[in-house]
């Protein structure tokens, strides 16, 4: 069946879902300031049982990354993204569901071969550069001081 560019983008504008901008708008920003109010409250938590300001900071971060890998492991991130949309890929709990979403669809192919090869697919340039980088950085540092 041959159809001409005109044919088809007639026939994909009929057939696409309909999206409402404005709504997924606000539900995007909703959700995600509702993860950056959640991560104000965390903090807030921490530093009323006396922790400092940093480890405060450092606590809240581990808080949001083990609850962002906790909904992707138990399949719940995804319910929230399709309604959240980009509000989900605030950056601390978008980095985790990337890191936790390939290792949980790989699991079937084992522990070393699956999980832990795939974890890494998406997140691991991050994390290779970033490290690099962050060493590169400290050992200039050190050396012009």
């Amino acid at each position: 069946m041959k159809i001409s560019n005109a044919e088809y983008k007639r026939l994909a504008d009929r057939l696409a879902p309909k999206s409402n901008s404005a709504l997924n708008c606000v539900k995007a920003f909703a959700i995600g300031g509702g993860i950056c109010v959640l991560g104000q409250a965390l903090k807030n938590l921490y530093l009323s049982l006396g922790t400092g300001e940093d480890p405060a900071a450092l606590l809240t971060s581990a808080s949001l990354i083990f609850l962002s890998a906790l909904l992707t492991g138990l399949g719940l991130y995804d319910d929230i993204a399709k309604h959240a949309g980009a509000g989900t890929l605030v950056p601390i709990t978008g980095f985790a569901n990337s890191v936790a979403a390939p290792a949980v669809e790989f699991k079937t192919e084992g522990w070393v071969t699956g999980m832990a090869v795939k974890m890494f697919t998406i997140a691991g340039p991050v994390i290779v550069y970033g490290t690099l980088a962050a060493a590169l950085y400290g050992l200039l540092f050190w050396l012009f001081q």
